[in-house]
Formats: C-alpha cells, structure tokens, sequence
C-alpha cells in the first residue's frame, strides 16, 4: 500500500471517521427515545415504583416482557414523557385497554377509558401544535387478562403505534428528537458504508497485507476482529463500561452480584462458594440460577484491581461475544480449510437475534466452548483416541461451568451430533468409540459433580425443579423464528413479529444454508450433518410439552427439569445456520471466479455485520453505590434487611440490594434469583406492616441487626412511626437512604 491511498480506501476513512462523529453526536443531543414506564405492584402508585424503564412502545408484550412474563395479579404503571409532531394538525389517539387506563396531553384529560372492563377501546380526537407535548398514560390491571396498546392517526389517516424516535423521557425541541432520528440513520448508514468498504478493502487491495498478518498470527488477528466486532456491536457500551449498562433490569444486577460473590468467596471459602449471603438463612442461594463459574475467572482481575461490578460485567460481556466468534471462526476455518468462511460463522454465531436481545443475561454470551467441543468430538469419532476424548470432556466441562442451561443445550448438541454419525460409531467401531466417549462422559461428569452438587440439593432438599406445565407457558412461537431486534430487519418488519425470545438467524445464514442444502454439502460432510441434525433437535424442544413425548423426557431426564424457559432450545437452531452457513460459504468461494469470489467474499462479510446491528444501544447510567453500605464494612457479625421487601411476584426489584451488598457481603434476608425460597413468602408477610411491631419482633427473631430504610418507598405515615419504634437506632443516613441498627 505505498504511495497515495486509493478511492475506497479514503472512502473509508472518511466514512469511519463519520461513524465516529455520528455516535458522538448522537451522545451528545441526550434523546433517549421512548416513555418512562413506572411499575407499580399495587392497584393504585404508592411509595417508589418496584421498576423504572424506557418503553419505546406502550403495548400488552413490552409490559409483560418488563415483568419478565410473570405480572402480579394487580399493578398499576404509569407512563410519561414527551412527543414530538411536525406539524399543526387534528391528531387522533386510541387507548385500548384491560382494565382501566387514561391518557391525558399537555395536562388535559383527554381519552377516559378507566374503571375494570374487559378489553376496550376508546378513540379522542385533539388538535395539537408543532412541537413537543406532554403524555401521561395510567393504566391499572385488576385480576384475570390484561391488555395495553396506544396508537395514533394524523388527519384520518389509518392508526398505527406512536413512532419510537417521536418519544422522549424529558422536553427537549422537536428539531433535536428529528436530529436524533437522521444521526441514528446517518450512523447506521456510517456503519454500513465502513463495513463494506472494510470487506471490499481486506479482499482487494489490503489482501496482500491482510494475508501475510493473517499468516504470521491468524489466531491473533481473527481475536482482534472479533473484539472490534463487540464493541461496534454493542455501541455505545466500550465508551464507558464503568457507567453505562443494563441495571434497568434485574437479571443484570443478579449477574452483576454473582460475579462479585463468586470472586470474593472463592479464595476465602471455596466450600461455602453457592451459599450467597441472599436470602438469609438458606443455603446454596447462588444455584438459584446462573453461578456464572468460567465468568467469574475472567472477571476476577477486574474487580481484585478495584473494578466495580458493574465495569466487571461490561467488559467480561464484549469478551464473551468476542471469544464466541472467535472459536467458531477457528473451528469452521479448520473445517471448511476457508478462514473467510469461518469468520462469516463466527459473526453469525456471536451476533444474533438471541445474544444481542439477551444483553442482560451473561450466561448467554459466553458460548465459546460448544465449537470447541464439537470440534474434539468430531476429532473423537474420525480418530478414537483417548487425548481427543479427554479434549472433549475438558471443553464441554468449561461450556457447563458457564451455564446450566448451555450445559444442556450442549449435552442436546453433543448426543445429536453423535447418532447422526452412525457410520462412525456403529458396528465393528463401537468397540473402539464407546469406552472413549465413556470416558468423556465420566471425566465431565466427576469434574462437573462439585459445581451440580448445590443444584442437585436444591432439587431433593428443597424440591425445586421446573414443571412440565412451565415448559408449556415459556415454550417457543413460531413468531419467535422470525423475530429480532436488528435494525434494518426490525424497521422493515421484524416490529410486527418481534418478541423476547429472538430466534431468527439472519438472512444470509438461511441463504448459506440453503447453498449447502442444494449442493448437498449439509449431508454428505458429516460435520455439517450432525450440525444440522443438532439444529433441528433444538427448534423441536424448543416448542416444550407442545411436542409429543416431550412431557416424558422431561420425567426421565433430570437436566430437563432445570429448564424453564424451553424455548432457548432454539437457540441451537441459531448455532446450527452459523456452521452449516459456513461450509456454503467456502463452497461458493471455491466454485465462482475470482473476482466475483472476492466479491462475495465482502459482502457475506458486510451482511453478516450488518444483520444483526441493533446499535446504538439504549442504556442506562450506573451511579456509585451510596458510601452509606461501607458502615457495615466492620459489622462483623451483621445481618441485614432492606425495606421496602418486596413481594414475590416483585422480587427482582431486591437486585439492586444485592448489588448493594458487595459494599459489606453480610448475610442479607433480601434477595432475587430464579426461584424464591418459602422463606421468602413468610418473611414478607411477616414484614408488610413494618415498622409495626409484627414486624419488628418478626425481624429481631430472624436475627436481622441492621435495616436499611428507603424512606421516599415507604409512604409518610410508615415514616413518622420510625421514630417511634424503640428497638430502631439510627446509625447513619444519605439521602433517602437511612441505616438503622435494631436492638434485641
């Protein structure tokens, strides 16, 4: 690349620097899109709300999705913020509801659809000026089904859901929320130009360069393309990982404190590693869910070196993504002996509609073992041998350590893979392959057994396990396969089919797929079978006791009994296109001409970026946590509860206690997790009426000895009788925050 640069590449150049100032401008105009949602779990708002999030739709899915599919039988949210209109115009609004909602506009009541009814919907009709107006939207749910839904129609024309980009959770000009709308499209286009011309570039004429990089250390250079991969796909999150995240939901800060748990008991208490100090007094709280093991390791250094848990997270997320494709780059490039195929894998395995909808789930990022497992079975059954056995073993041991429920998905993978081999295996084989894959079975199992100790005690001691009936409410849709939250595919018209649970694998992933069904790759390459077969077993389980004889297995097999939200078996269908996807890559690479190969070659690559970029992500700001939690540093023999305790169909809003608590790690009666103790129930019906002396006695004979108050939660009345209650010795105070010691 001597001399003057070339076209494309000060294309490029001009390109990514406007992707650059793209995003900084967008940061900088601080429109967040969307309503502020405020949940309450009572009838009528009392106290702070047990959640707060940005809605950028008001509709009966994104409520249900915020109380994470499980509402309680009565709430109240209420919705406020700003919209934005071009123009003076007569503008008609209709509130559907279940029960009662009313939304009223610049401060005037304007549709009344209140009091319990079953589903209605009410139109009004009011002329609003060009510019910004307040909506305040109240909606209550009483008992049975529930529904929610705004639309609007300018002039007669035909109603349709408010805009996102028209919403905004404080005033700000109209000219600022059209000025965020054009940065977001003029940033995407800014990614997508610098994308390709990036393709074109390393296939063209920075190939010679690339190659010889790529040669001396190809490892090292697919690594470094998947970490800036991660944070192109995560944008904005790598300009502050300290700050930015997803704390708006409590699985993250669930995630956040296991991390922390993990890395602060480990070196001091290895035997007591999964009894959190939540829900004092039970034991192996920590296996309530995720115990995030392979996560923790490679957080440690970040939070040993004074990194909060939340920095932690972040940046243990962009590694997640970026060893996933990296693995699956290697694998498919060994297979395939074509590393422009194996990146194309890589990027589809690592963003997809399932990861980049799961950002608050670490669990579901760290995938970067199931590649490598399958590589040492495919090794395994091409040549039994006892090191390859003993590889798989070790990798599918580090993918379980990551997740239960990638422990199973990995156990579906690995069996399917397997019998769809028989050649390998069956008959005079057997002898040879059998003991082998015993022994990996056996040496997974034993490594393993320590870490599925607590869950197997949590199943036989306190009887938890998810029921056939479960594996039926989270089973899959087939809306699912067609659902994700990329952007061109969202706004085109994934916003009709979108739900929680994303599955679809992308455009190109089917196209390639479909390269390698035609020409009969995906058969005849026992590799891109036995991915195909996997595939297929996901999208199957995915759909739970709607498939027959799925209700036996569940019986018959206890890991089965793990899973709750069984729709994520689809995720192996996901898996299965990025691999498969692969071997139809390399096929067409190797059968067009050159210079059309090297086009190919750029353009899987930009569509396989481009697909999934949901970017510029909403995220909120984390705050230190108040200085206030470091007085029970030297507490030695504390125990803590927070006030408001929620009730448990709230439970997640105790996550932020929790992230509280790495302040101290005293033993603390509140808690979040997936699945609550009976404990729980009996504390908050013991506490309902704090600071009562119920209450108070309830707590001393729990031997709490501190309690935290938040008393902007707990309504005035129960505030006054605070300085009323002997046993309660305020010890400090920040805020809203105060910090009591209760005598005995």
């Amino acid at each position: 690349m001597s001399g003057g640069r070339s076209w494309p590449e000060r294309l490029f150049v001009v390109a990514f620097v406007a992707f650059i100032a793209l995003a900084a401008s967008r940061m900088a105009l601080r429109v967040t899109h969307g309503l502020r949602g405020e949940y309450f779990e009572t009838i009528e708002p009392s106290g702070s709300p047990v959640l707060t999030v940005v809605d950028d739709e008001i509709s009966t899915d994104r409520v249900t999705g915020n109380w994470l599919g499980s509402p309680p039988t009565t709430f109240f949210v209420r919705w406020t913020g700003y919209l934005a209109v071009d123009e003076d115009a007569l503008y008609t609004f209709t509130l559907t509801s279940d029960d009662g909602s009313t939304l009223s506009v610049d401060g005037r009541p304007l549709v009344d659809n209140g009091g319990r009814h079953s589903e209605i919907a009410r139109s009004e009709r009011v002329r609003l000026d060009r510019g910004s107006h307040l909506l305040v939207l109240e909606y209550f749910q009483s008992d049975g089904p529930y529904a929610i839904h705004l639309s609007w129609a300018q002039n007669g024309a035909p109603a349709e859901s408010l805009p996102a980009w028209r919403l905004s959770t404080s005033r700000v000009p109209s000219w600022k929320t059209t000025a965020a709308r054009l940065l977001d499209r003029l940033w995407l286009a800014a990614a997508i130009l610098s994308g390709a011309l990036l393709a074109w570039l390393v296939t063209t004429s920075w190939r010679p360069a690339v190659v010889e990089g790529i040669r001396r250390r190809p490892a090292l250079a697919s690594l470094l393309f998947f970490v800036a991969l991660s944070v192109v796909e995560t944008w904005p999150l790598a300009t502050n990982p300290a700050r930015l995240s997803r704390n708006d939901n409590g699985d993250t800060v669930l995630n956040e404190w296991t991390l922390a748990w993990v890395v602060h008991e480990a070196p001091r208490a290895p035997q007591h590693l999964y009894d959190g100090n939540i829900f004092y007094p039970e034991r192996d709280t920590v296996a309530y869910s995720e115990s995030l093991i392979v996560q923790s390791l490679l957080a440690a250094p970040i939070l040993w070196l004074g990194g909060s848990p939340v920095l932690a997270y972040n940046l243990v997320l962009l590694a997640g993504f970026a060893l996933t494709g990296w693995t699956m780059s290697l694998v498919v490039s060994r297979w395939t002996g074509d590393r422009v195929a194996g990146l194309v894998s890589g990027i589809l395995f690592a963003f997809n509609a399932h990861t980049l909808t799961r950002l608050p789930h670490l669990q579901a990022q760290h995938v970067e073992f199931l590649p490598l497992a399958l590589l040492a079975l495919d090794a395994l059954l091409r040549d039994p041998r006892a090191r390859h056995a003993l590889w798989l073993a070790l990798w599918f041991t580090l993918q379980g350590l990551t997740s239960m429920y990638l422990l199973v998905l990995t156990a579906v993978a690995i069996t399917t893979a397997t019998l769809a081999r028989p050649e390998d295996w069956a008959g005079r084989r057997f002898t040879r392959v059998g003991p082998l894959v015993v022994l990996a079975a056996a040496t997974a199992s034993l490594a393993l057994a320590p870490f599925l100790a607590p869950y197997w005690r949590l199943r036989y001691v306190q009887g938890f396990s998810r029921s056939v009936e479960e594996a039926m409410t989270f089973s899959a849709s087939w809306r699912d396969y067609a659902s994700t939250p990329g952007r061109v595919h969202y706004a085109l018209w994934s916003h009709d089919w979108f739900s929680g649970n994303a599955l679809f694998p992308g455009v190109l992933g089917l196209m390639l797929v479909g390269v390698a069904v035609a020409r009969g790759i995906a058969f005849t390459d026992r590799r891109a079978r036995m991915c195909l077969a996997f595939g297929l077993a996901g999208i199957v389980l995915s759909f739970g006791a709607a498939v027959p004889g799925y209700a036996t297995l569940h019986r018959a097999i206890p890991l089965l009994q793990s899973i709750r939200v069984v729709s994520r078996f689809g995720y192996l269908e996901i898996v299965a296109v990025a691999i498969v996807a692969g071997f139809g890559a390399a096929s067409l690479r190797r059968t067009l001409p050159r210079g059309w190969s090297r086009a190919f070659s750029a353009g899987a690559l930009g569509l396989a970026i481009l697909e999934p970029l949901a970017a510029p992500i909403e995220l909120t700001r984390f705050d230190a946590i108040s200085p206030i939690y470091d007085q029970l540093a030297r507490e030695s023999r504390a125990v803590v509860v927070e006030i408001p305790f929620y009730r448990p169909s709230a439970a997640f809003a105790n996550a932020r206690y929790m992230l509280n608590s790495t302040h101290h790690w005293r033993p603390l009666l509140n808690g979040h997790s997936g699945f609550l103790p009976a404990s729980y129930q009996r504390h908050y019906e013991a506490l309902s009426g704090f600071p009562d002396s119920t209450s108070i006695a309830a707590l001393q004979g729990a031997g709490v000895t501190h309690v935290f108050v938040h008393t902007t939660e707990i309504g005035p009345d129960a505030v006054e009788r605070l300085a009323h209650v002997p046993a309660l010795r305020k010890m400090a105070e920040d805020g809203s925050t105060v910090l009591y010691r209760l005598e005995h």
